[in-house]
């Protein structure tokens, strides 16, 4: 499991404020299928938000719990129905999402004219 510093997890809760939860927990639990979500989200986004739906607190800190041990992955917040997990991704992630660098583009527009015309 990954460790944060109370910096690190400052900065990552203000980073995950506007997140949308993009994998959710539903009545069956806590699957594989759900875990294996979690994981390619993680290594596509690192940070990401997970809603849990139930009123059992202790079922969602057990879901934390299990998540962060199984995956390797840090939680940042647990407030209400949402946990907010962070995980560095791979290098070797890292390089393939790594942008390639555009040469700028060039005009083919032709050069404007100016609308005022000086007849003297």
């Amino acid at each position: 499991m990954v460790q944060l510093s109370s910096v690190e997890v400052r900065e990552l809760r203000a980073r995950a404020h506007s997140l949308n939860p993009v994998v959710s927990i539903s009545e069956n639990g806590l699957t594989e299928a759900v875990l294996k979500e979690i994981d390619v989200n993680l290594n596509a986004h690192e940070l990401i938000k997970v809603r849990v739906y139930g009123d059992s607190r202790e079922d969602r800190v057990a879901y934390l719990e299990k998540i962060c041990a199984e995956l390797g992955a840090a939680p940042v917040q647990h407030i209400g129905k949402l946990l907010v997990l962070y995980r560095p991704a791979p290098p070797e992630l890292k390089a393939a999402k790594a942008p390639k660098p555009q040469r700028p583009q060039r005009s083919t527009a032709a050069p404007r004219k100016s609308k005022r015309s000086f007849q003297g």
